[in-house]
């Protein structure tokens, strides 16, 4: 049987649409019987959610038990301040209502667990995963590839975002495929911790709406087996490709997760457990008179001295192929191998952490520094201030 027609209203709100070929009246019926998860009315979750209200997207599905802080509202645009106070999702449900009423709202009030995740997430046709801590995007992601379920995925910090489209058909990756494993937890500040611009979220959280739309109709080229990075300091976007793992514990040729019930997400993130990273401040390090952050002029004096640091970058593998310091003697020391490698490094040396914005480093240099490593350094703006400052030939991602 035909789907119904659109109705007056319907044709009216969606004129742009309409006129675009790749939608049209038959895409925009697409959409209309659409079914969209997600996960978290915050940062992400607010322009995602909106943005796929207001395209027509008929069921929308949003998962949240939090209520409305006043520190919410410089970023999380689904709720004002009358809201304060209130469950975001009652708060989304006004809001969203108010954009576009044939939209159908399904509230789910609860925290998104190995228990409940495979009930859920079957019923829609895209996932969009706007969660803010490694347990719940292990488990989003285990899930959706256990469901066979497309999964957009975005995380933000500080100023930089990312995006992807993830389990997009039997050879496409997965976010473990991309993050085999998380960093230690005491080397991952939360955005409370570590601050996160207002716009930041509203720039990825709108690209996971147009890669979910974009997964529904049909259309363009999605960002499947890619990952964009977007630094909003520099105004600039990177792409860099990434593919599925055979060896992958998720959606590998031979997976090992294959109930989560008996998957333990807190403890395989170092959970539960209070984070004791930080940034670096720019006082010396204890009684040594090592600075605990240098800038990229001042490294370079160093390296140029007599006693050089060693250069430890705590990147993902695939930030490292894309351009390192190696020549320069750097060693790779990524996050996830930092604290069973920790003896590798000497501790009869000055040692400077790397990474591309001086975030993570910054976590890393005083992790070190608390575990009896004397002097240690954060690089100021990380890689790409180097490349700014010293060496513009320098790939950074």
């Amino acid at each position: 049987m035909d789907d119904p027609p659109l109705t007056t209203d319907e044709v009216r709100r969606y004129a742009r649409h309409l006129v675009l070929r790749e939608v049209g009246p038959d895409g925009q019926r697409r959409l209309k019987d659409a079914r969209i998860l997600v996960i978290g009315a915050g940062g992400l979750g607010s322009p995602a959610a909106l943005y796929l209200a207001a395209a027509g997207v008929g069921t929308l599905g949003l998962v949240d038990f939090d209520d409305v802080d006043l520190s919410n509202l410089q970023r999380q645009i689904l709720h004002g301040t009358r809201d304060l106070g209130r469950s975001k999702l009652a708060s989304a449900r006004d809001r969203l209502a108010d954009l576009n009423p044939h939209v159908a709202l399904e509230p789910y009030p609860v925290r998104l667990a190995p228990g409940n995740a495979l009930d859920i997430l079957p019923r829609y046709d895209v996932v969009v995963d706007g969660s803010d801590n490694f347990p719940t995007r292990y488990l989003v992601n285990d899930a959706c590839v256990q469901a066979g379920v497309p999964l957009v995925y975005g995380s933000i910090l500080r100023w930089e975002g990312q995006v992807s489209l993830f389990v997009d058909g039997a050879d496409a990756p997965c976010y473990r495929c991309l993050f085999r494993e998380p960093p230690p937890a005491e080397l991952v500040p939360s955005c409370a911790e570590a601050g996160v611009f207002g716009a930041l979220p509203g720039v990825v959280g709108s690209m996971q709406a147009m890669e979910a739309i974009k997964r529904v109709l049909g259309v363009g080229e999605s960002l499947a087996g890619r990952l964009l990075l977007f630094d909003a300091l520099e105004a600039s976007w990177r792409e860099v490709r990434i593919r599925r793992d055979a060896e992958c514990p998720a959606c590998g040729d031979a997976p090992t997760i294959d109930r989560l019930t008996l998957y333990d997400y807190d403890g395989f993130c170092g959970l539960p457990g209070s984070s004791e990273d930080g940034v670096g401040t720019g006082a010396t390090s204890g009684a040594t008179g090592f600075p605990s952050r240098l800038s990229p002029a001042e490294l370079r004096s160093l390296l140029e001295g007599d006693q050089a640091p060693l250069l430890v970058d705590v990147r993902e593998r695939w930030e490292w192929d894309e351009g390192n310091l190696e020549a320069l003697g750097a060693v790779h020391l990524p996050l996830t191998e930092l604290t069973a490698s920790m003896d590798r490094l000497p501790r009869d040396r000055p040692l400077v952490a790397l990474c591309s914005m001086g975030a993570r480093s910054a976590g890393v240099a005083d992790y070190l520094r608390d575990r009896g490593f004397p002097r240690v350094a954060n690089l100021a703006g990380g890689l790409a201030a180097w490349a700014r400052e010293v060496d513009p030939g320098l790939v950074v991602v």
